[in-house]
């Protein structure tokens, strides 16, 4: 195992700049999680890892040591392709063996075979060793691709996207399968690359958001949960998605309070880093709203905001339900018992907890300012 630095990488293609001063470090047997939307610069980063790429500016370090000069194929790294990238001449169990026969491992064929028939185990592909890949489905090309990665050691895994072109199922089977094993056999330190939040929150020990080819945030699942640092952080996690309401900061009798810019939503906001008079944006996030679908009190701390029912979507055992106050879009997820006999334009409250509120900065960042 080897620990992961990254330091200040640049890279751009032509006039496109994918990555832009990219910096990050991954402990010895850390599972790290990169994510961010498509474009982000999360694939040109882990190839910049492997050498595949090589960065214009900035370092890379394996174990303490610049890599820079190293070529891909003596950094000891194996990388697990979105692409698959699978040897279409060879039948599974070679392809997923071809590591094994390498001048660096060149194991015997018994060992290979105990190696790719417990991976192909793991990964729900023992029954097709022997197809040839042109016989597979996309999404069992992807557990052979990832097989082909884990079958072999290494000083580090590299993981692009590797359960995106599985059905939900499948997929919520192997995320469970990979939270398994990478707190049991898989204590080598990898880098998961993933747009899906809910794989970056389950699977991470620290996850690093990538936006426009920049490093927004790195931390914990639960720090980048309850403390996003911008409002885009704060939208990436979670569905339904975060609710925000515009407005601005107003000095009230026991402290700043928010006010939006339709005047429909007024709450106190303790620990707010900014001074009154300052145009800022609110969010809240859905489960921490709860639905009054008449007029009475709300539980003591808490503030009630009203609005019209936008929607209802009826989720099995639950509804989500959007409610319109003023010009904001606020979602809430409620047992479906207790919307029974709600519909479009009813009138509603909603009430939060102000210590729950995030508040961020207008502007080009929308930096986070409450504490």
């Amino acid at each position: 195992m080897a620990a992961i630095e990254v330091q200040g990488i640049r890279k751009k293609f032509g006039k496109l700049v994918a990555l832009d001063d990219v910096s990050f470090s991954v402990a010895d047997g850390e599972f790290f999680c990169l994510l961010g939307p498509s474009g982000a610069g999360k694939t040109t980063t882990c190839k910049s890892v492997a050498g595949l790429v090589r960065p214009d500016e900035g370092t890379v370090r394996l174990a303490g040591h610049d890599v820079g000069d190293v070529e891909p194929n003596h950094r000891n790294l194996a990388m697990c392709f979105e692409s698959y990238a699978l040897y279409p001449q060879l039948n599974v169990f070679d392809n997923m063996a071809s590591p094994l026969r390498s001048p660096r491992f060149r194991l015997s064929d018994d060992e290979a075979r105990e190696r790719v028939g417990r991976t192909a185990e793991m990964l729900g592909v023992a029954q097709l060793l022997h197809r040839g890949v042109d016989q597979l489905s996309n999404g069992q090309r992807q557990r052979v691709a990832l097989g082909r990665v884990l079958v072999r050691p290494a000083e580090a895994y590299l993981l692009d996207e590797p359960l995106a072109h599985l059905d939900a199922k499948l997929r919520t089977a192997m995320r469970a399968e990979l939270k398994s094993i990478s707190h049991g056999d898989l204590t080598t330190t990898t880098i998961y690359v993933t747009h899906d939040y809910v794989e970056a929150l389950s699977l991470a020990d620290r996850i690093g958001v990538l936006r426009e080819g920049r490093i927004l945030q790195v931390g914990t699942p639960e720090e980048i949960w309850d403390r996003p640092c911008n409002a885009f952080v704060a939208e990436a996690f979670g569905k339904p998605r975060i609710g925000f309401v515009d407005g601005g900061l107003v000095d009230g009798e026991h402290g700043i309070r928010f006010v939006s810019s339709d005047g429909a939503v007024e709450v106190p906001v303790p620990g707010v880093e900014a001074n009154a008079g300052e145009a800022v944006r609110i969010g809240v996030r859905p489960h921490d709203l709860e639905l009054h679908p008449g007029a009475e009190d709300v539980p003591a701390g808490r503030v009630r905001v009203d609005g019209v029912v936008y929607v209802l979507e009826h989720l099995g055992r639950q509804t989500e339900v959007t409610v319109q106050v003023g010009t904001a879009l606020l979602s809430v997820v409620v047992p479906r018992e207790d919307v029974p006999d709600l519909a479009r334009d009813d009138r509603v409250g909603l009430s939060l907890d102000p210590c729950a509120v995030h508040v961020f900065a207008r502007g080009e960042d929308e930096r986070r300012i409450s504490s």
